[in-house]
């Protein structure tokens, strides 16, 4: 048997390496256009920023090693330019020519290549692109170069590991996003930690907003926003997303979605001994079903083995799981990560959703060292099945996300997690680890036990609401919800005549710092006949929601605690 695969790296060389293991005498061909057919392409940044030294750490095999050690015939420099399904041949440029092979079964793992947006300028020579090692290698090159300025066109995952790469490299950046935020796929009040973090880095945030043009100068780059706003540049790196390199394939009549290659749960397209896998790939969300390419490293691994157990398995192959698409970046001392669906994607596929919010501790709060971490955990409405998870901190964020992508892969509610046998000891976790403080919480807000309010809702619940700050007085005299009652939480009891004179009828709404203080005065108000919610997060939530328009809300000259 003859199996051709189109591109290495992830999906094509997991697929090779499996397809081997599984039969000593197939022969299987690699064709790679590129001049690396296995490099650490997540570790490219790390090199920008010195943090990876040798360039050569980043090749994991080479065409050598690869003969030698799995016997794959491996041929870089090698594009497919077009498939002929019939005769079961691709068309093949190379350096010396061209060439016409044949194959009992074709792997198509092309990839995805950068999105160009529609700026004028952007053929600069300042203009890089950080895809491959050789990207990678130029940037530094500028970098040791002299290189003072650069700024980076999007503010996705590979965009914030370069910005932050040059910037601690001592360059001055700037970072532009179109979408309202950076990290576009983190909801809006996590992604206001980042921000803020990247501003504490020295790195100038554009968020919002689009680059218009690129003039070119003798010496430098100028980038011109929509805005006006004009930035000078000695390189500029376009990291505004990526797109399927599909082309070919189209071409030979296999089913696409957007330029995506459609593929069914062993990763078989509409073509008969044609796979496919990776980025091209159209994926099906394991939350909402929404059928989207996942540009991740781990699920085009997964898909490559799999695909060779199909090729070679003889119906015996798993399918290929659904994207829950858990991924994680460092910014500065903060890592960002998520698992699951956002609210855009839970609202696009019009699925009802409650939102919680928790603040806790990554190990125990006695312990030196002990930071907060910032969660986001989306439950379905109605049986709280979780939906999604994400989470900024300085320290331990990546312990949590996983298991909460563990439990929404095995289809867990939110109020499963309480029951989880976590590690605890005091310089790693708490005895009521951040997991299971989710599912605390989450089975409160299924059993009615906890109801909430959440940091959109405040122009409303401003106007109709009695807003009850359970905080003390120290904290409520330095920055408060103008109009609000502070009555501290462990006076409540004693002064409950004085909430419900304030209250006249109305609806009390209760806050704290994160949400802890605040639910016991909402159990103590329920029992007391109010009606009452607890806002979700409390001001921690609150203030990064609104990030640049709290000055305008919060109270912090003049006040006088009651």
């Amino acid at each position: 048997m003859r199996i051709v695969i189109v591109g290495g790296v992830a999906a094509g060389m997991s697929a090779a390496a499996r397809a081997r293991r599984l039969d000593e005498s197939a022969e299987i061909i690699v064709l790679e256009k590129g001049p690396e057919v296995s490099f650490a392409n997540c570790g490219l940044p790390y090199h920008v920023g010195g943090e990876i030294a040798d360039p050569e750490e980043l090749l994991l095999q080479t065409p050598q090693t690869l003969r030698a050690s799995l016997d794959l015939d491996v041929r870089t420099h090698h594009e497919v330019v077009s498939i002929d399904p019939v005769a079961r041949t691709v068309r093949v440029v190379h350096p010396d020519g061209q060439d016409t092979i044949a194959y009992d079964a074709l792997v198509l793992a092309p990839g995805a290549v950068a999105v160009r947006p529609p700026v004028d300028g952007l053929d600069s020579p300042r203009v890089r692109t950080l895809r491959t090692v050789a990207d990678a290698v130029a940037l530094r090159s500028a970098v040791e170069s002299g290189a003072r300025s650069a700024v980076v066109l999007g503010a996705g995952f590979i965009g914030l590991e370069a910005a932050e790469a040059l910037a601690q490299e001592g360059l001055r950046v700037a970072v532009v996003e179109l979408a309202p935020h950076v990290l576009p796929p983190l909801e809006r009040e996590l992604a206001a930690l980042v921000r803020a973090e990247l501003v504490r880095l020295g790195i100038d945030v554009h968020d919002g907003v689009a680059a218009s043009r690129i003039d070119t100068g003798a010496d430098a780059d100028r980038v011109v926003l929509a805005d006006g706003t004009a930035l000078d540049a000695d390189l500029i790196v376009l990291s505004a997303g990526v797109r399927p390199d599909t082309a070919f394939a189209e071409a030979a009549g296999i089913a696409t979605q957007r330029g995506a290659i459609v593929v069914d749960a062993h990763g078989r397209t509409s073509v008969p001994g044609i796979w496919a896998a990776g980025d091209a790939t159209v994926s099906t969300d394991a939350v909402t079903g929404a059928a989207r390419p996942v540009a991740l490293a781990g699920p085009a691994n997964r898909a490559g083995r799999l695909i060779a157990d199909d090729i070679l398995g003889a119906g015996t192959a798993r399918a290929i799981p659904t994207a829950v698409g858990t991924a994680i970046v460092r910014v500065g001392s903060l890592t960002a990560a998520l698992t699951g669906a956002n609210r855009a994607t839970l609202d696009a596929a019009g699925i009802g959703y409650r939102t919680l919010h928790l603040h806790p501790n990554q190990h125990a709060g006695y312990f030196p060292g002990a930071t907060s971490m910032h969660v986001v955990v989306h439950v379905r409405a109605g049986d709280g099945l979780l939906l999604g998870a994400q989470a900024v901190g300085a320290d331990g964020v990546d312990k949590r996300i996983d298991v909460i992508a563990t439990a929404i892969r095995a289809g867990f509610a939110g109020e499963d997690l309480i029951d989880l046998d976590l590690a605890y000891a005091p310089p790693y976790g708490q005895a009521k680890d951040a997991v299971n403080l989710v599912g605390m919480v989450a089975e409160n807000v299924a059993e009615g036990r906890l109801r909430l309010w959440y940091a959109d809702e405040l122009d409303e619940v401003s106007q109709n609401a009695l807003i009850l700050d359970v905080r003390s007085r120290a904290e409520y005299a330095r920055g408060h919800v103008a109009g609000a009652l502070n009555v501290p939480h462990t006076e409540l009891r004693d002064r409950i005549a004085e909430v419900t004179e304030a209250a006249e009828g109305r609806p009390v709404r209760v806050l704290c710092a994160a949400g802890v203080r605040s639910n016991i005065a909402h159990r103590a108000l329920v029992g007391h006949g109010f009606d009452s919610a607890s806002l979700s997060g409390g001001m921690q939530t609150l203030e990064a929601w609104h990030d640049a328009d709290i000055s305008r809300i919060l109270v912090t000259e003049g006040a006088l605690a009651c």
